[in-house]
């Protein structure tokens, strides 16, 4: 069995960033930045008023000084000509402050008069203005590579003056479950069925990564029908297949996937729940088999998915992010498998929350998982430890999960 660190060493070397494609700015939010984003304009594009008042210079700007009011600086209207001594301009937010002055008088430090102004309290020079490419200028890279773009990065690429961004292609994920057993939600159940819910949990997610997922028929226990399922996913990006993943004699992905083109990479991890996971390619499209109990293959998905699609996106991809937390009960020893437990967390001292792992820990059991707030790790062969050690947690609100 393969450590879980190599195997999505292996799964994430068999991956590549997908293609860059060109999408309209509004529907840009949450893809992957595909190149660098600069900034096609300067911002401020000339130096402009912070605030409501009067510009002059602050030579002319002593307490009691009138001026007199020459002409008028709106937002989008500058003021033509060039102040000369004992002038001001009426100028208002995001105006051009006009050639000549260097201060801004505030309007409720003012009295206005009949075509003139009162200073009531001197300015100095340089304050309430905005100078020219304060927040950016033309060529400065705004937003780097690799990002998945924020409403606060398209705004920013707005004001960059791009109406066009270049992003990475959404990944497609086909998801396939097999079993005799697996009905349809709202299907009649038959004796011995169960409700399908591994493709639509992880269909969520796909999506909850960025990704599209393609949720395929389920198909019965038989390599035909199997094979054929497969090859109607043709132009995804990676398939994703659940149950079928061990040895049993119905558990057929790998034998009905083999004269299909199916080339294996590994099966089998060292962890729990989710040891009979397989990685290969399928006519050179990556395929991921993921066990058939629902916590094993979402808590596979955790590991192994979410990584493979943040490759595929062009994101920093490796392990799920982990943080350091305290176990709120006694631990038993581990054996040679990682464990993930499922738990709820607490505020801790420090910041550090307490995870407390259910009393059971079956991988059929969906509920608990999804009132789960965390998956605490034990390392294999991990020693028994009291309530209270420092161990470390995958939270899963963050994931949107």
């Amino acid at each position: 069995m393969l450590p879980v660190e190599e195997a999505l060493d292996r799964v994430l070397a068999g991956l590549s960033p997908l293609p860059a494609e060109t999408v309209a700015l509004p529907d840009a939010w949450g893809r992957v930045l595909a190149a660098p984003l600069t900034a096609r304009l300067t911002q401020p594009p000339a130096d402009v008023s912070a605030m409501d008042g009067y510009a002059l210079r602050a030579a002319d700007g002593a307490t009691g000084a009138e001026l007199r009011v020459v002409g008028t600086a709106p937002a989008g209207h500058p003021f033509s000509g060039t102040l000369g001594a004992g002038e001001a301009v009426r100028i208002f937010t995001g105006g051009v402050l006009p050639e000549g002055a260097d201060a801004i008088l505030l309007q409720e430090d003012a009295t206005a008069l009949e075509g003139r102004v009162r200073v009531g309290e001197a300015p100095a020079a340089g304050r309430w203005i905005r100078r020219r490419g304060l927040d950016f200028a033309t060529g400065e890279v705004l937003v780097e590579a690799g990002r998945r773009l924020t409403a606060r990065d398209i705004g920013l690429a707005a004001a960059g003056n791009h109406p066009w961004l270049a992003v990475r292609r959404r990944p497609r994920v086909g998801l396939l479950a097999t079993g005799d057993e697996i009905v349809l939600p709202g299907e009649p159940v038959p004796p011995g069925g169960i409700v399908s819910s591994n493709a639509h949990a992880l269909a969520a997610m796909v999506r909850a990564a960025g990704g599209e997922p393609v949720v395929l028929p389920v198909v019965r226990d038989d390599s035909s029908a199997i094979a054929a399922a497969a090859r109607a996913a043709e132009g995804c990006d990676l398939l994703v297949t659940t149950g079928g993943a061990s040895v049993g004699d119905h558990d057929l992905v790998q034998s009905a996937l083999g004269p299909e083109g199916f080339e294996l990479g590994f099966w089998r991890i060292a962890m729990r729940p989710g040891k009979p996971l397989i990685w290969g390619r399928l006519r050179g499209v990556p395929l991921l088999g993921l066990p058939g109990n629902p916590v094993s293959a979402l808590v596979c998905g955790v590991l192994f998915l979410l990584p493979a699609l943040a490759r595929l996106a062009g994101l920093p991809a490796g392990p799920t992010p982990s943080r350091p937390a305290r176990a709120g009960a006694d631990l038993a020893a581990n054996d040679r498998r990682q464990d993930y437990l499922r738990a709820r967390c607490a505020p801790g001292e420090g910041g550090v929350p307490v995870a407390m792992p259910f009393p059971r820990q079956d991988s059929s059991m969906l509920r608990l998982l999804a009132g789960a707030d965390a998956l605490l790790i034990r390392a294999p062969f991990a020693p028994a430890a009291p309530a209270g050690t420092p161990v470390e947690i995958i939270e899963l609100a963050p994931l949107g999960l």
